[in-house]
């Protein structure tokens, strides 16, 4: 919130409202006059830092709340939605938005909701209804990818179990067993040719498949645990969210499992202070926490802790078509993790001819917004020979401002020449580009029989 105003004048009247104050008793209180909270609320001045820490300190709540609450869900998510096709020819620029945020905050919201509705390629309700994961997404977005109360009861456990052992996996087995009669069995993979992990109940059995490495057998029995130690957390974000479509739930349940058993294995506080003290090495972390590639880094992007914030990471993982099945902006707002589609001029891509290597790259936006980007294989559990070889990509990155302190920055000069790419072509107006597949939508299309450029396209309305 420190590099961009803040206009949440609606979430501030709604404080004020719950308190049961007056403008005049809220503003005696926070140390302001009534005419400055006034303006405040209508959205005519933004929130300083000052005033959002008095906040904070007198009224006792979370201030990612006050982003959270922004109308349509701040300014990154309003341009990502008008950064579909259908809007290509208005040119709306970040002042807009940011004026009509402080303007209209009502309308902003009521466009937010009609786009949703409508749903990817207008297919009205019936389209939204079927995408129970980008409801699931919007959720978790919505929480800027941080659940403080998961972390908490996730931090709390992890140190009840260290006291006993060590060894993380061998604790959670111990505890599983004594105090919920669980125990774990690894069966061959002639026994569970396609599951990874099965809670039987009527054996008391959590059975895990033997294909899974150990990061994952630990991940695998700490999400049993979560689902039970955890339950309470878990249902209250549930029912909060308030999802129409089961499936929708259950996925986002499973979210949150997941990210607690991630919070188990590398505890917010322990992790953070690992992060800063090895410039977020991600290899490094990985054998200190004994988890995964993409666990470490999916929790990057979940270190929001008001007070504790490590640094502002996206995650984007895409198959070899470049498809996403996996997308979090956490508190970056990244453009890049917003998008449909990616740029072949991303080594996200690339990542794919250097298996297990890690891939760094400087790019710009057209937006003039400069992005760390960090890119990496990863495969799998359960691969079998002869089996179909799947294998993703799972990119992070981060805001170039704030990436000095990364070890993958050394030697990189973070305000030097960084790769110019786009949101997919169809959403980039870069001209002459020889990697240009498709013209971006809303422009016009311009034919030139007698002379042909870089890119096989040319294309009005630069």
């Amino acid at each position: 919130m420190a590099d961009r105003k803040l206009f949440a004048g609606h979430a501030v009247r709604r404080l004020r409202r719950s308190a049961g104050l007056t403008q005049a008793a809220m503003a005696e209180v926070l140390t302001i006059s009534p005419s400055y909270l006034n303006l405040v609320e209508k959205n005519q001045r933004p929130l300083s830092a000052t005033l959002l820490v008095k906040l904070a300190e007198t009224f006792d709540f979370d201030p990612r709340a006050l982003a959270a609450g922004e109308p349509g869900g701040g300014e990154a998510a309003l341009r990502r939605r008008l950064a579909d096709p259908m809007f290509a020819d208005l040119e709306i620029d970040r002042n807009e938005i940011e004026e009509w945020l402080a303007g209209a905050p009502g309308g902003a919201e009521a466009f937010a909701r009609a786009f949703d509705r409508i749903g990817v390629g207008g297919g009205g309700e019936e389209s939204a209804a079927l995408d129970p994961m980008g409801e699931v997404r919007r959720e978790i977005e919505r929480w800027r990818g941080h659940f403080a109360d998961l972390d908490a009861a996730a931090e709390a456990l992890a140190d009840e179990l260290r006291m006993g052992a060590g060894d993380l996996y061998g604790a959670i087995a111990e505890r599983l067993r004594i105090k919920h009669q669980l125990t774990i069995r690894v069966l061959p993979v002639d026994v569970m040719p396609d599951l990874l992990r099965r809670t039987d109940l009527h054996a008391r059995q959590v059975q895990l498949s033997e294909t899974l490495d150990p990061a994952s057998r630990t991940f695998a029995v700490a999400v049993q645990l979560a689902q039970i130690e955890a339950r309470d957390e878990i249902d209250a974000l549930a029912k909060g969210a308030g999802f129409a479509d089961r499936a929708a739930e259950r996925l986002y349940r499973r979210h949150l499992a997941n990210y607690c058993a991630a919070a188990l294995m590398m505890p917010y506080a322990r992790f953070l202070r690992a992060c800063e003290a090895t410039g977020y090495d991600i290899e490094l972390l990985q054998r200190r926490f004994g988890a995964g590639f993409e666990q470490v880094a999916h929790r990057f992007t979940a270190l929001q802790r008001v007070g504790a914030r490590g640094l502002p990471f996206f995650l984007v993982r895409i198959d070899r078509a470049g498809q996403a099945s996996k997308r979090f902006s956490g508190a970056s707002g990244s453009p890049l993790a917003e998008a449909e589609a990616r740029c072949p001029l991303w080594r996200l891509h690339g990542a794919f001819d250097r298996p297990g290597t890690l891939a760094v790259q400087l790019v710009a936006l057209e937006d003039g917004s400069r992005w760390l980007t960090i890119a990496r294989t990863v495969t799998p559990q359960g691969r079998r020979y002869g089996a179909v070889p799947a294998e993703f990509v799972v990119g992070i990155g981060v805001a170039a401002a704030h990436a000095g302190s990364l070890a993958v920055a050394r030697g990189v000069d973070l305000t030097g020449e960084a790769t110019p790419i786009g949101l997919g072509c169809r959403a980039c107006g870069r001209g002459q580009c020889p990697q240009r597949s498709l013209p971006p939508a809303g422009r016009a299309l311009i034919v030139n029989e007698r002379e042909r450029g870089v890119s096989g396209f040319a294309f009005g309305g630069d």
